[in-house]
């Protein structure tokens, strides 16, 4: 008998049933005819134009945070990592009483982005933030314990890796009771099980898998994910 080594193997390559289900569920979910959908297929065409790296959601995955902003009727949000502003306007499109916040560090992506948001007619009620997400979200942490700025219902952070967990922690100093972080990428294709693996990204995604489950008042899960952005997942956390 033959013993088949996980991580040589094959097993978390991409499998184009994978892309074949969102191809075939989504249109059906998400008729074209729906109000935002061209803005946000234009948000998508204008970023790859504008020379940005495909690392927005999947449009099932922007659809699920924005119908679990409309479940919880989140009427504040946060986003750290902004790239174009695709999920930014999947969860304000999706809900008409919401404001979000985004925070992005890298001055091309906070220009474009702000020009989608513009052209899909968002701009009152989604802010950009230029700058580094550490210091940002230290000052909208004192600006929420003054008072000057509401408590958040939802947080989606899809950063830079390394830093994960210190974005997790400043947000959970600004959300309501019940509220929802979520962590994008921590899965990596597998290989945050793996470890053997010291890759900075999948270390700091140990880093908030195993915090998050040691943190008093947080009540976390991974969630895998598969479709056509591949094998991945995030961390899903109540912050009571």
């Amino acid at each position: 008998m033959t013993t088949r080594n996980y991580w040589t193997s094959t097993i978390h390559k991409h499998d184009p049933r994978w892309t074949a289900v969102d191809a075939y569920t989504f249109p059906h979910s998400h008729p074209a005819s729906r109000p935002n959908t061209k803005a946000l297929e234009n948000t998508l065409t204008a970023s790859k134009a504008a020379g940005l790296s495909n690392y927005s959601l999947s449009p099932a995955q922007g659809k699920f945070l924005a119908l679990h902003c409309r479940a919880s009727g989140v009427t504040h949000a946060l986003e750290v990592g902004t790239l174009g502003g695709y999920s930014a306007i999947w969860v304000a499109s999706e809900n008409p009483q919401l404001r979000l916040t985004t925070v992005e560090y890298n001055r091309k992506h906070v220009e474009v982005a702000r020009k989608n948001i513009e052209l899909a007619g968002l701009s009152d009620r989604i802010e950009v933030i230029h700058g580094a997400g550490i210091d940002v979200l230290a000052h909208l942490r004192n600006e929420v314990k003054v008072g000057t700025r509401p408590m958040f219902g939802f947080v989606f952070i899809d950063a830079d890796k390394v830093n994960n967990w210190k974005y997790f922690m400043l947000a959970k100093d600004m959300v309501k009771p019940n509220s929802v972080i979520c962590v994008d990428n921590v899965v990596r294709e597998g290989q945050l099980a793996d470890l053997r693996d010291t890759d900075p990204y999948v270390m700091a995604s140990r880093q908030v898998v195993e915090n998050a489950g040691k943190e008093p008042g947080v009540d976390s899960v991974v969630i895998q994910t598969v479709g056509e952005k591949s094998y991945d997942g995030w961390l899903w956390a109540v912050v009571s």
